[in-house]
């Protein structure tokens, strides 16, 4: 059988290091990945061998050449452009003459026990083989569940949380019969995962999935490249080290010189002609690349130091790692995380602050301070991003240099002279983040239009007419953060994998920048409030009769809300008595109390003005809350049906779009009017992409938000009402009543905490439980019983939780559900 080594990967994480040396030769104890590989493939009798290449080829062939250094015989096959995992491999078809063959990642660190996957592979006479392993965080991995008889049922790449079925991924180690490149066109992009397998899995080829028991890491990112050096020093994975064991862990090449005032702490590696002088201190988890000097009373620790480096007396690397032909003069130092390039320069005294990134060829000037720290949270894997866009307490965990990069991070998503509005609340924090956020875009070149206070649904309509937007807003609740939502063309939130892309520009400070005298154009945008009602109301206006003229009460909190008002009320065509209806700094946000506090006041307020029903709208005029003429509060969930029943009811028909978590009363609602129910993902922009899908009249998630998608394609809180007063004054009967003849719904909620790194094992340890139930995975898995009960578990995106939503016939039952399932969250998954 014939391997096929994957070599053409840029390693764009792991920049600095990959800007000219490919991932592929990224050194593991001094040795570069793919050497790794290449003998594991020998060990298991595999030393015929085609290697891919694309990114910096030539000098993965000057390395390896034909293979004979190593005992093992070397072809490549050279991509003039990136074809894609399986495209790749069809390039090199004619290299394989038919054969059976295993694919493997050449930048990928393992041990896996291959002769065992090929035994697999033949013993169940598979087509293909998917070579499995255990990971704590699987969401940069393609994850894959298996049935009974180990056949593969589902891929699904880079899954959010909520997404996230187990912990079991795909190592992109195959095994292959040679037909399987049938599926693949030549010279064109084609994946695995996205394009090959889902195609043999429709049709019913047999590709099956090995879990390995071995080690394997993907070394994705700067930690995890150097936690490949501690996993091979202290025999985590098993590899071969070129080296003798002079002392337990300490590894020295038969070349190296090391004196004998040297401290010595292993486990470490000193590789060939590498020299440490008297004094000098290297402690444990530490490599020495090749013809470096370590000088007289350097300390390394946790380091890794490329070949050809010089590391001066006095000198300290912690837990970083610097480049080939880098210099550190005496007493430089290099702080934890950070990382330099190739042929950096660090003068006397200079020093790199933790997680700092160098780029190759910098020079660090005497005594200077590098302090471009990045922003570790809590997990390595962490994304800026969180449900409500970027959110931090202003000045602190989300410092203006941090606003800074962010955005300029965005603007590199976006053509040049791209239009771009920015808007705010009336909060402290927003009025100083807004005009930071213009700034950073005029520099790299993007025209901006200022709106400056204006509720949410408008800012999201003005980006739509641009080529984005970025909106500045209190998080609800914490009256000192705010939370900057970053939009693309359609006025969404960026799609996740946008998302990523901003992150990595942030971490590698890899930003477009104008010319100093060319910078974006800035123009300030009056408010249009009237262009926004005449909107709203002209699409309400049918043509029908105007129905009974009502009496509400309008809450605007405070917020934004109330500069719309105005020019909507008066034209309604209800009798309005309004409150709060002024901007107030003070209460810029109120928390779950204060919100139910106020919801009271008002159910007096419409009560005692004899009104058809109160709404109350949040700070950003996204959500909204119902009172009826009796001055009960409705639910989030009962208004949600009252939505639909009445939006259906005119409609006669039509789809509208629901979270997953929602009662399945809907559904018995919506078959009322020959309406079907569309359920999407729990993602905060899921229910507005969805309503651009055809046939899509309403939308909503039961905690307020309304898209009324001939009103306006987003959540809007004032269209919501616009609509439901029109609907309501041609009902008859009162709310309280509509709301009576509306289905029971018992949906419940609960939040179990959950480590990061548990959450890919609660997840497979509730899909082994799922035995024979109905099974779903919108979002999470969602388990129905068979008396329809359900629960959904899905971890939180970004907390070190997990929900449990579940719904029954009776309160009782939806906690006996809940308390069940809640015993599969706990109890650890089966390795």
């Amino acid at each position: 059988m014939k391997a096929v080594v994957m070599a053409g990967g840029e390693g764009t994480r792991l920049r600095p290091l990959t800007l000219h040396l490919p991932k592929p030769l990224l050194p593991v104890a001094d040795q570069p990945i793919m050497e790794h590989v290449l003998r594991l493939l020998k060990r298991h009798g595999l030393t015929d061998t085609v290697v891919t290449v694309q990114y910096l080829s030539a000098l993965v062939r000057d390395r390896f050449g034909d293979g004979g250094q190593l005992g093992m015989s070397l072809s490549y096959a050279e991509e003039e452009h990136p074809l894609g995992t399986a495209g790749s491999v069809k390039n090199a078809e004619e290299q394989l003459a038919g054969e059976p063959f295993v694919v493997i990642s050449g930048d990928a660190l393992t041990d896996i026990d291959l002769t065992a996957l090929i035994g697999f592979h033949r013993q169940r006479g598979a087509l293909v083989t998917v070579c499995l392993s255990r990971v704590p965080d699987p969401r940069e991995f393609g994850i894959t569940i298996l049935g009974a008889d180990g056949r593969v049922e589902r891929f699904l790449e880079k899954p959010a949380w909520g997404q996230v079925f187990s912990d079991t991924v795909n190592t992109g180690i195959y095994v292959m019969e040679p037909e399987v490149l049938d599926y693949v066109d030549a010279d064109v992009p084609v994946d695995w995962s996205g394009d090959v397998f889902p195609r043999l899995l429709a049709e019913g080829r047999p590709v099956y999935g090995y879990v390995a028991e071995g080690y394997w890491e993907d070394v994705g990112t700067h930690a995890a490249y150097v936690q490949a050096q501690a996993d091979v020093l202290t025999g985590r994975v098993a590899a071969e080290l070129d080296a003798v064991e002079a002392a337990p862990g300490v590894w020295i090449a038969k070349t190296a010189q090391v004196d004998m005032d040297a401290v010595l702490e292993g486990p470490l590696y000193v590789g060939e002609h590498a020299r440490i002088e008297a004094g000098a201190r290297v402690g444990g988890h530490t490599v020495v690349g090749a013809h470096t000097v370590v000088d007289r009373g350097a300390w390394l620790e946790r380091a890794v130091v490329h070949p050809h480096a010089y590391v001066g007396p006095g000198a300290q690397v912690r837990g970083g790692v610097v480049g080939a032909n880098s210099t550190l003069e005496p007493c430089a130092r290099v702080g934890e995380g950070a990382v330099l390039g190739a042929g950096c320069l660090l003068r006397e005294e200079s020093s790199v602050a933790d997680g700092a990134l160098v780029y190759p060829g910098k020079t660090v000037e005497a005594r200077a301070h590098v302090d471009q720290c990045l922003i570790w949270a809590p997990r390595a894997t962490a994304s800026l991003f969180g449900p409500r866009g970027v959110s931090g307490r202003v000045a602190t965990e989300l410092p203006l240099d941090l606003v800074v990069r962010l955005t300029s991070a965005y603007a590199g998503i976006l053509p040049c002279g791209a239009d771009v509005a920015v808007a705010r609340d009336h909060s402290p924090g927003a009025q100083l983040i807004a005009p930071v956020v213009i700034s950073a875009l005029r520099a790299a070149g993007v025209d901006v239009r200022d709106l400056g206070q204006v509720p949410v649904p408008l800012a999201r309509g003005r980006a739509a007419a641009g080529d984005g937007g970025v909106v500045v807003t209190t998080t609800p609740g914490v009256p000192d953060s705010v939370d900057i939502a970053l939009l693309d063309g359609q006025g969404l939130d960026l799609p996740q994998s946008v998302q990523r892309k901003i992150d990595r520009a942030v971490a590698l400070r890899e930003f477009r920048r104008a010319p100093a005298d060319r910078p974006g154009r800035l123009e300030t945008v009056p408010a249009a409030w009237e262009a926004y009602a005449d909107r709203l109301l002209a699409a309400t206006d049918s043509g029908a009769e105007p129905g009974r003229r009502l009496k509400v009460v309008v809450d605007a909190a405070g917020g934004s809300t109330a500069l719309v008002l105005p020019a909507v009320l008066g034209r309604l065509g209800v009798e309005a008595l309004t409150v709060n209806g002024g901007l107030d700094p003070q209460r810029r946000t109120e928390t779950a109390d204060e919100r139910a506090a106020a919801l009271h006041r008002l159910g007096f307020l419409v009560s005692r003005a004899r009104a058809a029903f109160g709404v109350r709208f949040d700070a950003t005029g996204e959500r909204l809350s119902l009172v009826d003429e009796r001055g009960r509060v409705v639910d989030g969930d009962r208004a949600l049906l009252l939505m639909l029943h009445l939006v259906t009811a005119e409609a006669g028909g039509g789809r509208v779009a629901l979270p997953t978590t929602g009662s399945r009363a809907a559904e018995q609602v919506a078959s009322r009017h020959t309406a079907r129910v569309l359920w999407t993902a729990t993602a905060p922009d899921a229910l507005a992409r969805a309503v651009g899908e055809a046939g899509v009249v309403f939308a909503g998630d039961g905690e307020g938000s309304f898209i009324l998608p001939r009103l306006s394609p987003y959540p809007d809180a004032v269209a919501a009402f616009v609509e439901l007063s029109r609907l309501l004054a041609r009902t008859a009967g009162t709310l309280s009543e509509l709301v009576a003849r509306l289905p029971r719904t018992f949906v419940r909620r609960r939040e179990l905490p959950a480590d990061w790194q548990d959450k890919g094992r609660i997840m497979r340890a509730v899909a082994e439980a799922v035995g024979d139930r109905a099974v779903d995975t919108v979002d999470g898995i969602r388990v129905v019983e068979s008396d329809s009960r359900w629960v959904l578990v899905l971890p939180d995106s970004s907390a070190p939780s997990v929900h449990l939503w579940a719904e029954g016939p009776d309160p009782a039952s939806v906690d006996r559900l809940l308390d069940e399932w809640s015993a599969v969250v706990g109890r650890p998954a089966v390795a």
